[in-house]
């Protein structure tokens, strides 16, 4: 591949223990526990990890800030919204970040529905959402590489802005790269014009080439002005010594969340967006699609990248990744629960045999 794979992890940045059937233990999001895991994503090789976001959630630019100090190489993806920040807010802080940690921030732009009237969003129709988040993308993108910005949208103004401290380039990397996710038409879209990566959930490998294809097609559609679309998967890894192993983990799994009718697993509350609605009706299609794509979890109250998971040997998760890699897929935002056991045992197990075949 001309263009070297990522690999990282998922923190989900929540204040209620048991998250997807983590250890419930009361100091999970306690800075401790939370830079044990950053720590140990170090140590394993993993580049970094996303960070969840949501009302209701902690603020995920202060966690990432905090754990951000306290290591040298993890790169966390800070998840945020549109309707949270301001574009020159947003963009100010994101470079004093990225200043102050030597150029390891990435962000994550969120549009699907939330508590919008919580934090004072009154935003709620998607397509002035997508609208909104597509002026956002555009702008905080000028304010880190442009000087004395002048704009006026539909939705934000600046006047003669200059974001500070300036972003300052890391080889080929101008900026933080923004990642998006979304299936609707809509958020395609704004992925085609204005993302750096497009993040899939864990659908079969020909659905998603399907939707590669389909992106590259909008893309040329709108014109895109920007450097080639990327892509990444985010999905639930279930990884033991042998499949026999795994698979037995993963069953246990899903009948313990049947018992608990998915209680600590959905955190995506409805209505059910278009990416996810895509994930459930794989039921329809069979427990088990491609080699070892597990659909049951969905079934039983999973949502988000909880809905699907690749269950098996370490060599056979990572042909399975390999797969979605040949086919464009060149970030890889991986997880199981408990989440710092996860890391460790897939650091040990499945991390090297993607990192050997991916020549990272």
């Amino acid at each position: 591949m001309s263009v070297q794979s990522e690999f990282l992890w998922y923190i989900p940045n929540d204040v209620k223990a048991g998250h997807r059937g983590d250890t419930a233990d009361p100091n999970h999001n306690s800075i401790a526990t939370l830079t044990d895991q950053a720590q140990a994503l170090e140590r394993h090789g993993w580049r970094g990890a996303l960070l969840g976001t949501g009302w209701g959630r902690p603020d995920t630019f202060t966690v990432a800030a905090a754990l951000a100090a306290r290591t040298t190489t993890f790169e966390p993806l800070i998840a945020i919204r549109p309707g949270y920040w301001r574009p020159a807010h947003f963009a100010s802080a994101a470079a004093t970040l990225d200043q102050l940690t030597g150029g390891r921030v990435r962000v994550n732009i969120v549009t699907g529905t939330d508590n919008l009237a919580a934090y004072g969003d009154g935003e709620s129709d998607p397509a002035h959402r997508y609208a909104r988040t597509k002026e956002f993308m555009r702008l905080v993108r000028r304010l880190w590489t442009e000087e004395d910005v002048t704009y006026a949208g539909e939705h934000f103004r600046v006047a003669n802005s200059t974001a500070a401290p300036r972003i300052s380039p890391h080889g080929e990397r101008r900026h933080p790269k923004l990642y998006f996710g979304g299936a609707s038409e809509a958020a395609e879209r704004v992925a085609a014009t204005e993302a750096d990566v497009q993040l899939f959930w864990g659908e079969p490998l020909a659905d998603v080439k399907e939707r590669i294809a389909r992106l590259g097609d909008i893309s040329r559609r709108l014109d895109r002005d920007l450097a080639p679309l990327e892509f990444g998967l985010r999905i639930t890894t279930v990884v033991r010594e042998t499949s026999r192993e795994a698979w037995a983990v993963a069953e246990a799994k899903v009948a313990e969340m049947a018992k608990k009718a998915g209680a600590g697993w959905n955190d995506h509350g409805p209505p059910i967006a278009v990416g996810q609605r895509r994930l459930l009706d794989l039921q329809t299609r069979g427990d088990v699609l491609d080699d070892n794509l597990y659909t049951a979890p969905g079934k039983y109250g999973a949502a988000g990248a909880g809905t699907t998971w690749l269950v098996g040997s370490a060599e056979e998760v990572a042909r399975s990744l390999q797969k979605y890699r040949a086919s464009g897929v060149r970030t890889f935002i991986l997880s199981d629960t408990p989440y710092l056991a996860e890391i460790e045992r897939q650091g040990r197990l499945l991390l090297p045999l993607l990192r050997d075949e991916a020549g990272t």
